[in-house]
Parts: structure tokens; C-alpha cells; sequence
């Protein structure tokens, strides 16, 4: 009990939590204009969409393709040298939410404005954090409040198994008064993949509620 306390503590300190603080995600806010984005503390940009394709600043957005809701996603990590915990703690180091490895990506709108956030949890970890990165979907939609949400889980199909006794196929999706809220939670191995080469991933998508 003790630990699930903290790990939720955790997770409204990172996407702080709406009675203290209006933003999702550390200084980004759904609706807050490109202009508005922070100059330091975060590197490596690049088409969420199209890796290859390096960007210098957020206002580079239009370089990246759209996706289904028009929107410009670009991907980008933590600076290090902003996280001086990271020093001397390693659980501390790369871009982490809720402490665990996460890829992050905003959603630019064609006018230039936050329309989302992406938050998924990293597939190319040590084994023991891929296995445990489906707890990511359950701190996500416990930040959230547990009312609400319309999950649907899918049953392994033939050539899935579970991994360790435990098989997650599961879709989740909420709507707040301000913000659509999307979780994602897998874990599962191929049948006729190695044991060590299994899928095990969460994603959080935050979206406007308009």
C-alpha cells in the first residue's frame, strides 16, 4: 500500500496535479501557444513521426507530418544537465514519468497551439522495466480518478501467450470537463518470438475535451 502511495505521489508531482498547478506536463499545457514553449531543459527534437527528421525549436512543427487529427507531433527528451538528482541517483536519469523511461511527444495544432500530449512508456528498456511498464497505464488512470473511464480488453489471440502468468491487451478512454484522456496498456509475448522478446509498453495520450 505504502509503495502504490508513493508511486502515485510520484506521478501528480511530474504531471502536476490540477488543483495546484493548470499544466499537464511539467511546463506544457493543452492549448499553450508554441510561442509560449520553454528555450531550455529539454533536447533531442524531432518528428514524433518521421525520426529522422531532426528539428531545432517547437516552431519547427510544420516540418513533421500530420496525423489523423491534424495534428504535428514532435518528440523530444529531457536535458540532463537540468536533473541534478540524476548525479547520484540512477533511477533518476533520462527522460522518466512516474519513473519510468518514457518517450514524450507534443501534438502541435496547424495555428501553433499544444493540442496534445504523448506520453509512452520506452519499448527498448531492461527486460524488468518493459515488464513492469504496463503499472504506468494504472498510475496514469489512478492520477485521473478511477470513475469514468470505458475500458475494452481484448483475449490473446492463438499465437499470443502472457508473459509471467499475465496477458494485457487493454484500451481505456475518459473525458473530463477539460481534457480527453486515452490509456493504452500491453503485455504479451508472440508465440513464436525468444521469452525475453515480448511486448510490454503503456501510453497516456492527453487531449482537449472540446
Amino acid at each position: 500500500m505504502q509503495r502504490t502511495l508513493l508511486s502515485l505521489i510520484g506521478i501528480c508531482f511530474v504531471l502536476r496535479c490540477y488543483a495546484q498547478q493548470p499544466n499537464d506536463l511539467r511546463e506544457f499545457r493543452i492549448g499553450k501557444s508554441v510561442q509560449e514553449l520553454p528555450v531550455r531543459g529539454y533536447i533531442h527534437f524531432h518528428c514524433a513521426d518521421a525520426a529522422d527528421t531532426a528539428l531545432s525549436r517547437w516552431q519547427d512543427y510544420l516540418r513533421c507530418p500530420s496525423d489523423a487529427r491534424g495534428l504535428y507531433g514532435i518528440a523530444f527528451e529531457f536535458d540532463p544537465s537540468d536533473n541534478l538528482r540524476a548525479l547520484t541517483n540512477d533511477s533518476y536519469e533520462g527522460t522518466r514519468v512516474a519513473g519510468q523511461p518514457v518517450r514524450l511527444a507534443l501534438l502541435i495544432s496547424v495555428d501553433g497551439h499544444v493540442g496534445g500530449i504523448r506520453i509512452q512508456t520506452d519499448p527498448n528498456v531492461r527486460l524488468y522495466l518493459r515488464k513492469k511498464a504496463f503499472l504506468f497505464g494504472l498510475q496514469a488512470r489512478a492520477h485521473y480518478g478511477s470513475n469514468g473511464w470505458n475500458c475494452e480488453e481484448a483475449k490473446p489471440r492463438p499465437d499470443e501467450e502472457p508473459v509471467g502468468g499475465i496477458f494485457i491487451k487493454e484500451h481505456c478512454e475518459k473525458t473530463t470537463t477539460t481534457r480527453h484522456l486515452i490509456v493504452d496498456r500491453q503485455l504479451y509475448r508472440p508465440v513464436q518470438k525468444p521469452l525475453h522478446d515480448f511486448v510490454g509498453v503503456s501510453s497516456l495520450l492527453i487531449l482537449s475535451a472540446d
